[in-house]
């Protein structure tokens, strides 16, 4: 994949927005574990970065997704995960699908002010007993009415605390067919009935609000539908294509940013009578995890490509998902085992890549999901065991 000089003007424009506006600010907003979503939010939507592959009539850039990528990289820079991930899901887990396939009235009401940062997004999939496998989630939606009403809870909800809004992926049909019974509903969240149960306390992503919801009988007209009906599940699929070369995009630069200050550091620290970097051994394991990093990057830009022009790319995302998965736990851990005590600090920036990176063999798919989705597309399954 070749960059423009576009592209690179979008870079640079984005890198100055997270140096300036965001680092600075990171160790503070871990230590409070929250940062100023709407602040934030607004001022990356007056900067244009909230729509930069959304349409124009409704605020968008209406640039394809390789300009999606270029911002996902550089949010790999942020001295934060949790600030990354939140953008995230306002850019490419929560609108894709209103979209691509919402109403006008949908979009102009909820879309356009989430790409001017004056609504904040939330994507709401997973529950208590439902992460990874989507087509178990038991919140569902009946109608009444000019009314959808909505009984059931989500769980691990980034931005849930703050969100204006919810895509929400309900039952809505008969029970014996999972892929099939599932539809997208916007549900605002200050409807009666929404309850932010609680701010979840994590890991990793500190700073980043995560919330368990309950929605009790909450009433929102049926307009509010993303797409089609019962067919939730097949437009959430596609919305997860955006969400995992996402995570490849942003994963690649906070890999890329892990090796170059172990490097730096390598080099200042001695022991022995020498630097650190002037063994072997940890020059050959820094070329041997940028090979690996390297490899990502190839592959994802592989897939955005052909999601460029059109195709699906549900098995290259998925490799690409499960290959940021692995790598994110991989890469840290050896970084951090060369800082020696110090890497163990909870304020050291390597330590936090370790506890924020966990999240990507889980989050938007466990690698043992993506594996699945792998074996299965590249027809591994036995003959008795296809359906």
């Amino acid at each position: 994949m070749r960059f423009t000089e576009e592209h690179n003007a979008l870079r640079a424009s984005v890198r100055r927005f997270v140096e300036r506006e965001l680092n600075p600010h990171c160790d503070a907003w871990e230590e409070a574990e929250q940062y100023p979503v709407r602040e934030v939010m607004k001022k990356a939507g007056e900067a244009g970065f909230l729509g930069i592959t959304k349409p124009t009539e409704y605020g968008g850039m209406g640039l394809d997704y390789s300009y999606g990528i270029v911002f996902a990289e550089e949010l790999g820079r942020i001295h934060a995960g949790g600030v990354s991930m939140s953008l995230g899901v306002q850019t490419d887990m929560a609108t894709p699908a209103l979209a691509h396939h919402g109403s006008d009235w949908l979009k102009r009401n909820f879309l356009a002010p989430a790409i001017a940062g004056d609504m904040i997004s939330a994507i709401g999939v997973s529950e208590v007993g439902s992460g990874s496998d989507v087509a178990s989630v038991k919140t569902s939606a009946r109608k009444d009415g000019g009314d959808w009403v909505i009984t059931g809870s989500k769980m691990w909800i980034t931005n849930g605390m703050t969100a204006d809004w919810i895509c929400l992926l309900c039952n809505t049909g008969e029970a014996g067919a999972p892929h099939h019974n599932k539809s997208l509903i916007l549900v605002p969240m200050d409807a009666k009935g929404v309850n932010r149960a609680k701010k979840l306390k994590k890991h990793g992503m500190r700073c980043s609000d995560t919330a368990q919801l309950f929605f009790d009988e909450v009433r929102v007209p049926l307009r509010h539908l993303i797409g089609e009906e019962n067919r939730g599940f097949i437009h959430q699929m596609e919305q997860f294509q955006e969400e995992r070369l996402f995570a490849a995009a942003k994963g690649v630069t906070t890999l890329d940013e892990a090796i170059r200050i172990t490097a730096e550091y390598t080099k200042e620290r001695r022991a022995f009578g020498k630097a650190l970097i002037d063994n072997q051994w940890i020059q050959f394991t820094l070329a041997d995890l940028a090979t690996e990093v390297e490899s990502l990057r190839a592959l994802l830009y592989q897939a955005v490509e052909a999601y460029i022009q059109g195709e699906n790319v549900s098995l290259l995302a998925s490799m690409a998902k499960l290959k940021v998965g692995k790598l994110c736990r991989s890469v840290p851990e050896a970084c951090q085992q060369f800082w020696g005590g110090q890497g163990y600090m909870w304020e050291n920036r390597i330590s936090r890549i370790v506890r924020d990176s966990r999240l990507s063999a889980i989050g938007g798919g466990a690698n043992e999901i993506m594996m699945a989705i792998i074996a299965k597309d590249m027809g591994f399954h036995s003959q008795r065991n296809r359906k």
